[in-house]
């Protein structure tokens, strides 16, 4: 099957098209052409996909950790081999470069599913003991039940990954609603997951648009609990709507990027033009605000500017290519907007603000971007662009350097330059996100968390710190004195006898 023809449903281990009459469009960012059309999933699509779900974790759920360790690893295998298949799909629907999808999403993917077979045999609780002079105490760890997730556009295949995975480890069976502009490779990658020996049914994707099908998935009432990862906005949303359901939300970012004074001003450089325009700068993570030391600002915005003529725009699948377009013509205007308002207002685009024409005008580019002049408080500064736009901003000590980065909504991500080890420890202590990078800004690895704090959300992808997300912690009491008249239950009986 060609996978610009897969159907949009992928159900109890088989593909059907959904049953409603709305259709929606993959397009190729790099052209604007059309790479499949078909049919969302209709209400009862979705009762159906819970309905499976809830099927398969009866038997799922009581499964061994052994058992699903040895599913991932036969999982993590097929995707191997896929590997190069996966990497073009990725970068066909979604226009980011080659080199990315087959450096960084194909194999960190492949990663985190290999992770999660070892994470599945390593739930933890607290030792088992007597806490109580009378009692035994033990924990168990027991998985939630039906898992509706709905994951963004920007890293399908990972945040598929990022999603199902520790899920499905957890002994939970899960619904994925995908972005229905990239849903190519959420719908291989649970294909796969058949091929490994996955039971039918643990897990299932269902696309379509968030205000339908997503609607009807957050606030089904056999899924016990919600997981998200998108805009704040659509965040507080689907926490409204799935009211009554544990949630997991992977929010917004605005991450600063603090250089000080003795920072190595070629490492900073490099890091900032990298980390503002990974992915095109459509990354929660991404270096959107940098605030650089007085002593060093007039030459770092000079290095960036530099640099940033460097990087080459054109085809994804072009292994040269450092960047391409915007996933959407609609995204392409929301960054231009962004800029053209901030020129408006008095900042000054020092380097790019521009869609490119030309052979890239048919596609959805815009020029990496470099603004200064910005207000603190203005919304270029302050609301997320996703776009590969960096906004640099001086600042004069230590102390307005660390107040700056944490005057924001945000508190995602976050990275400070330095040199000095005190500096950077406060800088660590200090400055309000779930990660923050000394030296360096973008990486992840599977064994350490990714969440934010502020209106970045709540909740834990990746580590075994995701496991808690998934799991229900049970504490069973047992009495070890075997009395029919506990000490305790004076406060009852009196002193009857």
């Amino acid at each position: 099957m060609n996978h610009q023809d897969l159907p949009g449903l992928y159900v109890g281990g088989r593909y059907r098209d959904g049953a409603a009459s709305e259709r929606y469009e993959v397009l190729d960012p790099a052209t604007g052409e059309v790479i499949s059309s078909r049919t969302e999933a209709s209400v009862d699509d979705v009762d159906d996909a819970v309905a499976t779900a809830k099927a398969a974790y009866a038997q799922w759920s009581t499964t061994s950790p052994g058992e699903r360790s040895t599913v991932l690893t036969r999982w993590a295998a097929e995707l191997t081999e896929m590997s190069d298949d996966l990497a073009s799909t990725e970068t066909r629907q979604t226009g980011k470069p080659i080199k990315l999808s087959t450096e960084f999403d194909v194999p960190g993917s492949i990663d985190n599913v290999s992770f999660f077979a070892g994470a599945a045999r390593n739930l933890e609780g607290k030792a088992s003991g007597e806490y109580s002079p009378d009692h035994t105490s033990s924990i168990r760890r027991e998985p939630v039940g039906v898992i509706g997730s709905i994951s963004p556009w920007n890293y399908p295949l990972q945040m598929a990954a990022w999603k199902i995975l520790p899920a499905v480890a957890a002994g939970n069976t899960i619904v994925l609603k995908p972005a229905e502009i990239t849903p190519l490779t959420s719908l291989l990658f649970a294909e796969a997951a058949t091929r490994a020996g996955l039971p039918d049914g643990v897990v299932n994707v269902i696309t379509g648009r968030g205000a339908t099908t997503g609607a009807s998935l957050v606030s089904h009432r056999d899924v016990s609990m919600v997981s998200f990862t998108g805009s704040t906005p659509v965040g507080r949303q689907i926490a409204a709507a799935a009211a009554g359901k544990r949630l997991h939300l992977e929010l917004g970012g605005k991450a600063p990027f603090v250089v000080f004074d003795d920072a190595d001003l070629e490492a900073a450089i490099n890091g900032a033009v990298a980390g503002a325009l990974i992915n095109s700068g459509q990354d929660c993570t991404a270096a959107t605000r940098a605030y650089v030391q007085r002593p060093l600002f007039d030459d770092f915005v000079a290095g960036v500017a530099s640099l940033m003529d460097t990087v080459r725009l054109g085809d994804p699948s072009d292994p040269g290519t450092d960047m391409g377009p915007l996933v959407s013509r609609r995204q392409q205007q929301h960054v231009a907007g962004f800029v053209d308002r901030a020129r408006d207002t008095g900042a000054k685009i020092v380097r790019g603000g521009a869609v490119p024409g030309g052979d890239l005008a048919s596609g959805f580019y815009y020029e990496p971007t470099l603004v200064v002049g910005a207000d603190q408080s203005s919304e270029i500064v302050q609301r997320e662009i996703f776009g590969p736009v960096l906004v640099v901003l001086p600042f004069e000590n230590d102390a307005d350097g660390i107040a700056l980065a944490n005057d924001t909504d945000f508190g995602l991500a976050a990275s400070a330059w330095t040199r000095d080890l005190y500096r950077a420890q406060t800088a660590s202590r200090d400055i309000a996100a779930g990660c923050v990078w000394i030296n360096d800004h973008i990486p992840i690895i599977s064994e350490m968390p990714h969440g934010g704090y502020k209106a970045s959300g709540y909740g834990k992808d990746m580590s075994t710190y995701s496991l808690d997300e998934y799991t229900n912690v049970k504490h069973v009491m047992s009495d070890i004195t075997g009395t029919a008249r506990k000490d305790w239950h004076r406060t009852v009986f009196g002193d009857r006898h």
